[in-house]
């Protein structure tokens, strides 16, 4: 049986599979300490944030709630953080050229702080549940995801003292003044039909007809001649 080449049809690798490793590979030491930590972020958002204790049959029943349980507007705002974080670590990866106010590391910084604002306002304003005596408390799952948004924040503080340079944006072509090529290019002359030309080409041919008499001795007065000797 032949062996496979290289390139077989069966042996190929999708072109987006090592995406993900070339641009972890092509940061640098902060911003994969930013990639980590808004992964963190990103993966606390699956543990349990609440405790949620309901009244049945005269006993509490308790149970615990991720953040997709009890969904609310500090929740959602964590996810979308953390998910653009992510995003823009992976095109810097990439070599993607962008400009963002401030550079990266101001954007992951004040994205770590806001994170660990809302978290601090979530701990004292617990969600809504339903049933009968029904109170929430805090599990030590929003406690992990305060964690990484501070790592964040220290992460983003990190690579904005670096100073790391942005690639560098695609120049605008340059305007070229030559036709294309292939083009035809021709000098196309109007006709002139101003009436005062006509009087100077008249003009002109006059002197010119003038001027083409041969030269040669003449008698300047045609009526005088010399009797016959």
């Amino acid at each position: 049986m032949p062996a496979s080449r290289p390139g077989h049809r069966g042996d190929r690798i999708p072109s987006g599979a090592g995406r993900p490793g070339r641009a972890w590979r092509a940061l640098a030491r902060d911003q994969r300490m930013a990639a980590l930590a808004a992964g963190g972020l990103f993966g606390a958002m699956f543990l349990p944030w609440y405790g949620k204790s309901v009244l049945i049959q005269n006993r509490f029943a308790k149970d615990s709630l991720t953040p997709f349980g009890a969904p609310s507007f500090v929740e959602a705002a964590v996810l979308l953080v953390a998910a653009a974080v992510l995003y823009l670590l992976f095109a810097r990866g990439e070599r993607r050229a962008f400009h963002l106010p401030g550079g990266d590391g101001a954007v992951i910084m004040a994205a770590g702080a806001w994170v660990s604002l809302l978290l601090v306002w979530r701990m004292f304003d617990k969600p809504d549940v339903s049933g009968a005596g029904a109170t929430v408390g805090l599990q030590w799952g929003i406690f992990v995801a305060l964690g990484f948004a501070v790592a964040l924040s220290v992460a983003g503080s990190r690579v904005r003292a670096a100073h790391r340079p942005e690639p560098a944006l695609p120049l605008a072509p340059e305007h070229d003044a030559r036709p294309p090529t292939g083009e035809l290019v021709t000098n196309v002359r109007l006709r002139d039909d101003r009436p005062h030309l006509a009087e100077t080409e008249v003009i002109a041919g006059r002197g010119t007809r003038h001027s083409s008499r041969p030269d040669g001795p003449h008698d300047e007065n045609p009526a005088s001649g010399s009797l016959p000797g």
